[in-house]
């Protein structure tokens, strides 16, 4: 076989391998994880962790928030720290996450504008460990 279709055969099988339908691992986008006309009530997904795309151990506790980054391992967020001017300090296309001390079986998640830093686009409230969306905010 000439080196030159030894290259051609090459190419063609790593345009094949890398074109296959395995599904993306990683942390979905506000537009992946709910449709934003879904009804209330509707089941997004299995998990909040699917969900959002943020693991259950990270979550802040309940009266805290946490600016989670999708895309960034969960090693390498933000602490969960204090609301106050929290947004201040969100980049652009993350979320800012929030559990309220009354209702600890929800989180409420702020989602940045993708090119606006502190503009936030939509405000959707989940159950947390079911990930069911319970109500969706337009800003």
């Amino acid at each position: 076989m000439s080196p030159r279709l030894r290259l051609a055969a090459l190419v063609a099988l790593g345009t094949v391998a890398c074109s296959s339908s395995q599904p993306v691992v990683g942390s979905p986008s506000p537009s992946q994880t709910a449709d934003v006309d879904a009804p209330a009530g509707e089941t997004v997904t299995g998990n909040t962790a699917v969900t959002l795309g943020v693991p259950p151990g990270h979550l802040p506790r309940p009266g805290h928030c946490r600016i989670w980054v999708p895309g960034t391992p969960p090693g390498h967020q933000a602490k969960a720290r204090s609301c106050d001017g929290i947004l201040a300090h969100a980049p652009a296309g993350s979320m800012v996450i929030y559990r309220p001390y009354k209702d600890k079986k929800i989180v409420r998640v702020r989602y940045v504008d993708r090119e606006r830093v502190g503009v936030i686009t939509i405000a959707r409230v989940f159950e947390v460990g079911s990930g069911r969306l319970v109500r969706e905010e337009r800003q």
